[in-house]
């Protein structure tokens, strides 16, 4: 079916929907609040079902143009100790391609390129969404993809669920030198992660419980393994990003609604638009698997793909939405929720057992 549809949030996942709808006919259009999108270098893991779901977007091509392979990481030991390997190989023998590593501005470059290449989806920066009136005016569909502290969720769905925080602060940065080797150290209470993005640059991050300036952060690592200190004084601190790290909390009990009055109690439209919910705004996670950009995208592959093969009219959407939650949020719950208890391991101060614990996982 086709229809028309505005997506709010110019992300990685709003992006990739608007492209989603407008291949499968429907007309799009996108708001964004922010006066220009946020270009910061920090590199996403794109794992190979995200990679065939930006195929089925178009996007496949221009994102093996910039990213490079991840393989050979190791989990290790403040003094450099190999005591594990991340499941790379693994995954690159299942799914018959690698994980590849691309930095944000690329993929949202491809993402922006795609979608201008229509020609006719309208983009509107500064765009202060507050409610679901004016995106929802005329609209067939709205969606929700303007991040964890959205407010078409909290429109639809009112706040019982919302940000929360976990106690630790991340920082993240790339510095201008090519790191001999990739994966994450893990010490007590911190761990530091490096991976390449581009020939001669390294994507770092960093959890500490507390480190409020760059020099605070350097101190915290001081000692480690090299070429950590390395890393951290080839980058440059005024480039650096220290955020706090939330999720969203409680898990949502469906990530759409039909527009029905029982299923808009919180929504003061006369006449109520279908909401679904992609990425951040459903389901916001720690970054500890490096699902987050993954996620997205794989949620505006299945709505499109459902809102694609419904019937016309508002029982078609109403079934089209129905099979997307069904389809996304059992699954994307249980990553949110393995990335969480990943960070509660891999930030305990009881290394002794979580090291022994690593070293009897398959490499």
């Amino acid at each position: 079916m086709t229809g028309t549809a505005t997506v709010v949030g110019a992300g990685i996942g709003g992006l990739a929907t608007a492209i989603g709808l407008r291949r499968a006919g429907w007309t799009v259009t996108v708001l964004e609040r922010r006066t220009e999108l946020e270009r910061y270098g920090a590199a996403f893991g794109i794992h190979p079902t995200a990679q065939s779901a930006l195929d089925r977007l178009g996007v496949g091509d221009a994102l093996r143009d910039h990213a490079v392979p991840y393989r050979d990481a190791h989990i290790r030991t403040p003094d450099g100790t190999s005591i594990g390997r991340l499941p790379l190989e693994r995954i690159e023998r299942r799914a018959g391609r690698p994980e590849l590593l691309i930095s944000r501005s690329r993929l949202l470059d491809a993402l922006l390129a795609a979608l201008e290449a229509f020609g006719d989806v309208p983009l509107k920066l500064g765009e202060r969404v507050t409610g679901l009136d004016a995106p929802a005016a005329g609209q067939d569909l709205v969606v929700g993809a303007d991040g964890i502290r959205s407010a078409v969720r909290t429109a639809r769905f009112g706040d019982r669920s919302g940000p929360r925080r976990i106690g630790t602060v991340a920082w993240i940065g790339v510095a201008d030198l090519e790191s001999p080797v990739h994966g994450e150290t893990w010490g007590s209470g911190r761990f530091f992660g490096m991976t390449p993005v581009e020939p001669g640059r390294t994507n770092w991050y960093a959890t500490v419980p507390e480190a409020t300036t760059a020099e605070e952060l350097r101190a915290s690592f001081a000692g480690w393994h090299d070429p950590i200190p390395r890393i951290l004084d080839a980058t440059d601190p005024a480039t650096w990003i220290r955020y706090e790290m939330l999720h969203l909390y409680p898990a949502l009990p469906t990530f759409v609604s039909s527009g029905t009055r029982a299923a808009s109690r919180v929504s003061s439209d006369a006449r109520p638009v279908p909401v679904a919910l992609v990425g951040d705004a459903a389901h916001a996670m720690t970054p500890n698997l490096g699902q987050g950009a993954c996620t997205a995208i794989l949620d505006a592959d299945a709505l499109s793909r459902a809102l694609a093969a419904a019937p016309p009219g508002p029982a078609g959407i109403e079934g089209a939405l129905r099979a997307y939650d069904r389809e996304r949020r059992r699954s994307v719950q249980r990553t949110a929720f393995g990335s969480r208890t990943l960070h509660r391991f891999m930030s305990t101060e009881r290394t002794r057992l979580r090291d022994a614990a690593v070293r009897l996982l398959p490499g």
